[in-house]
């Protein structure tokens, strides 16, 4: 029978908010790499319903792009619900976490993120403040 053992540790990371876009990769594979593991799973999950994980490819114009799209779909200013009923200002925050998602599982195959070239595991505050958000990392075989 196939033991599975997971490692959990948790990483603190500062953001701007309105869409700040922060690289998490290599946090996420220095918890492999402290883990031993060669082959198996690695997530990175946000605590909050105000941020999101996802891959891309992190330059400029594909963060533009990003928050662009997210600003037609959901823009900032709107007739939210969410805002009248709590006396609050960042529904779009919720309703941009919610379409991309709050974590990601990636293979890991000899030891290594297997992302590809261009792609990097970034954290996405969508709230409209500065915050200090949890993500936490697992390392399952």
């Amino acid at each position: 029978m196939w033991g599975v053992a997971t490692r959990t540790s948790e990483l603190r990371v500062s953001t701007r908010g309105d869409a700040d876009v922060v690289e998490i990769t290599a946090e996420l594979q220095e918890a492999v790499a402290a883990s031993g593991l060669t082959e198996g799973q690695a997530s990175a999950f946000v605590r909050g319903s105000t941020a999101a994980i996802t891959t891309m490819e992190l330059e400029p114009g594909g963060v533009h792009d990003l928050r662009a799209l997210l600003d037609r779909l959901v823009p900032v200013e709107g007739d939210y619900e969410h805002n009248r009923l709590n006396h609050d200002s960042n529904s779009h925050a919720h309703q941009r976490a919610s379409i991309v998602g709050p974590s990601e599982v990636v293979p890991v195959i000899g030891g290594r993120l297997a992302l590809g070239t261009w792609q990097q595991l970034v954290l996405i505050d969508f709230d409209d403040r500065s915050r200090e958000r949890t993500v936490v990392l697992q390392v399952i075989s």
